[in-house]
């Protein structure tokens, strides 16, 4: 097939080259060449004539000069090379066929000549005549081949049979009054010459349309043949079942996709309705009745619909069901490919089933962590806030370093839960980033100073600088940036024994921000090659012994790189065993403009404000209760308890209090439920501040809707719990300002 369609090809483009100016010409000397002999005849059969009437010298003159042009129009024509040359080529070899056949026409004018004035047939202008009229006809007939040529040839000929009439006429050779039926005579000649000539250049132009349109027809057709059988072999071979259909909708093909997939036989499927062959009790009615309304509206449809095979066994297929049209939009056929999903769909429901899973462990975990920081962070919440109630009274020294004790201990245990909760939520992506203005070099000269003392306390030396211009303010998340600090810091100190320890800062400007570079070097014990693709692994060190030698849980890098990676940059570690590290960090901050400056931290200690100040503290946990009445005691404020939500929310109904602080898991009532109630009553309304154990950004969250103002984590410290009562009591005291 693909054989005759590039035959077909090959026929066209054979057709625009015959047609072409070149290939014209090349016709026209192939013409003349051919009919050589048969022109010949004629010349001749004059001649002849000539010899008998005239006698021997003029038939033979005659016959010479016609033979001599005759020689040289063809032997010029055959000299061309084959093909013809195309620009200056084909333009040469028109000028000279022309010349050639322009005396060609010459040596027949000649001819015509010695005929007219010989002494018999000089009395009959007839066989002149005739013999220039046959000229004039050969030479219409190359007209669509070389028109400059015909014209030249008839323009001799009709010009020797004007000037040879009236030239007689004029030289009294003739009667006069035979001038007249003479010329009408040559005009009527040229007219049938002219005839002629229409008819067969109108012919030509018909034969060469109608051979066009034949070769375009057979290429269309061909390559319609020829997308057909493609369309045929895909159909056959295609792994879907391909089915068509009549304008019944009964069937009439099937491809062996369609056997294998349904177990039913071409013979067994044709003539009858697929719905009748294959539908299953179970099918949807709904999508039948689309099915059915589209097949109605002559209109496409493509859906999934439950099928039983030849076995009874049940096959999902996804269907395409398209109508092929007639021009006047009738529909002629129907062609329908079903593919077998019921894989699929079974891989759909596990993969549905294994992502439910996902989720109801992902919750489960999440209620773990929530109940394990509770339940680990209320009791550390007493032991480290006893401790410091205990090292703010009159201690002797061994006291003092036991109390000491007791508070690193459950500090660096409040550490490890921190760390754990921390990659907890940076899996889960739960980690919200809370961008607000803030000093780039403050953050980090504070959060190098908060270390110092850890440092001094190994006779290390722990430096900051900064080496470019840093601006004023940044827009970031502040408090994620410290926590990336104190975790890269305190790991520096961690494994350097001697020498020092470097942080250095570095700010370019960038069109969308400030390009940050944040450098942590020590001169530690540093990290081997084969160690480097693990530094940020969770839970894991360089090596063994250096857990045991120096301790933690291998968290704090993996945290630090989750950070930077949330807020959009990069971390790096270059490294040489024996001779320390370096941690790059580099993040991008935004301009200062880009957001409001955050709302400014109240001064430490206690003020005026709090004076008279009423306090509910709602909590189940008796040492969280004890913690707190030890941390005011010396505040001037009234301090009342709750054990659960519901005492509080009837404490609230009684007397209203100035601020809350309410523990969020409570047993009666949760301190949720318990904000809630407040919120919706019809009195006076206090802050509350929630108060618990749970840090994760969603029990902020749920805090939040339940109108609660704010939000301490335990364990609480004496300082942040003054921070917040001497922010509230001032916020309180202004609006009492205002509203006089």
């Amino acid at each position: 097939m693909s054989h005759t369609g590039s035959s077909r090809t090959d026929q066209l483009s054979g057709f625009e080259t015959r047609y072409s100016r070149r290939g014209m010409l090349r016709r026209y000397a192939r013409w003349r060449i051919a009919n050589f002999g048969t022109r010949q005849i004629v010349t001749i059969t004059g001649g002849i004539a000539l010899v008998v009437t005239n006698g021997p010298a003029s038939g033979l003159i005659a016959v010479l000069a016609a033979l001599i042009g005759e020689a040289v129009d063809c032997l010029y024509l055959r000299s061309l090379p084959m093909p013809i040359p195309a620009g200056r080529g084909y333009r040469r070899a028109k000028q000279f066929s022309t010349l050639t056949a322009a005396f060609q026409a010459l040596t027949i004018a000649f001819c015509v000549y010695i005929g007219w004035t010989g002494p018999v047939t000089g009395l009959s202008p007839f066989f002149a005549m005739a013999f220039l009229t046959g000229a004039s006809i050969d030479a219409g007939l190359t007209m669509p081949y070389h028109r400059c040529a015909s014209i030249v040839r008839l323009t001799i000929y009709g010009t020797t049979a004007l000037t040879l009439n009236i030239g007689t006429y004029l030289t009294g050779s003739a009667n006069t009054a035979a001038l007249v039926p003479n010329l009408s005579a040559i005009l009527l000649l040229a007219y049938m010459v002219m005839l002629f000539q229409g008819f067969v250049n109108q012919n030509f132009q018909r034969q060469r349309a109608s051979t066009l349109e034949l070769l375009r027809k057979s290429r269309r057709l061909a390559r319609r043949q020829r997308e057909a059988l493609q369309l045929s072999l895909v159909a056959r071979n295609a792994n879907d079942s391909v089915l068509l259909s009549d304008v019944r909708g009964r069937i009439t093909w099937v491809n062996d996709a369609f056997t294998r997939i349904t177990g039913y036989t071409a013979q067994e499927a044709i003539g009858k309705y697929p719905g009748d062959l294959l539908n299953a009790p179970e099918t949807d009615p709904g999508t039948l009745k689309r099915l059915t309304a589209a097949i109605a509206a002559g209109n496409k449809f493509r859906g999934e619909i439950l099928n039983a095979s030849k076995t009874g066994q049940r096959i999902w297929v996804e269907i395409n069901l398209v109508p092929v049209k007639a021009p006047n939009g009738r529909v002629e056929m129907w062609v329908a490919v079903e593919r077998d999903v019921t894989a699929a769909r079974a891989h759909a429901r596990e993969i549905t089933a294994a992502r439910e899973a996902a989720e109801r462990g992902a919750r489960v975990k999440a209620e773990f962590l929530a109940t394990m920081s509770h339940e680990l962070r209320t009791p550390l919440n007493g032991v480290i806030g006893m401790a410091d109630v205990l090292l703010d009274s009159k201690l002797d020294a061994d006291q003092r370093e036991n109390a000491l004790t007791i508070r690193s201990s459950a500090r660096a245990l409040l550490t490890i839960i921190n760390d754990i909760l921390d990659l907890s939520k940076l899996e889960a992506r739960k980690t919200v980033l809370r961008p607000v203005r803030f000093d780039l070099l403050s953050c980090l000269r504070e959060s190098t100073q908060l270390l110092t003392p850890q440092a001094r306390s190994k006779d290390l030396r722990l430096t900051f600088r900064a080496l470019t211009l840093v601006p004023p303010l940044v827009l970031g998340d502040e408090g994620r940036l410290r926590q990336i600090l104190i975790n890269l810091i305190g790991n520096a100190l961690k494994f350097t024994a001697e020498g020092k320890v470097s942080v250095t800062l570095s700010v370019a400007a960038r069109d969308d921000g400030h390009a940050v570079t944040i450098k942590v070097s020590d001169t530690g014990i540093g990290i081997a090659p084969d160690k480097f693709d693990h530094v940020f692994d969770r839970f894991s060190q360089a090596d063994a012994d250096i857990n045991r030698t120096h301790g933690g849980t291998g968290l704090g890098l993996t945290i630090s790189k989750e950070l930077v990676e949330a807020m959009g940059g990069s971390i790096s570690v270059t490294s040489e065993l024996g001779q320390g590290t370096c941690f790059r960090i580099m993040l991008l901050f935004g301009f200062a403009s880009q957001a409001r400056l955050p709302e400014g931290k109240a001064e430490r200690g206690p003020c005026l404000e709090l004076d008279g100040m009423r306090l509910l503290v709602a909590d189940d946990n008796k040492v969280n209760r004890l913690l707190i009445s030890k941390f005011l005691k010396d505040v001037p404020l009234n301090l009342e308890f709750a054990h659960n939500g519901a005492q509080a929310v009837e404490a609230v109904q009684r007397n209203p209090p100035d601020l809350i602080l309410m523990d969020v898991a409570m047993p009666v009532m949760s301190g949720l439920e318990a904000a809630r109630m407040i919120r919706a009553g019809d009195g006076a309304q206090p802050r509350i501040i929630a108060l618990t154990a749970n840090t994760f950004d969603s029990d902020r969250a749920a805090c939040d809707a339940a109108g609660m103002d704010d939000f301490l984590s335990k364990p609480i410290r004496r300082s942040d719990l003054m921070e917040r009562l001497t922010h509230y009591a001032r916020a309180s005291a202004s609006a009492r300002r205002a509203g006089h």
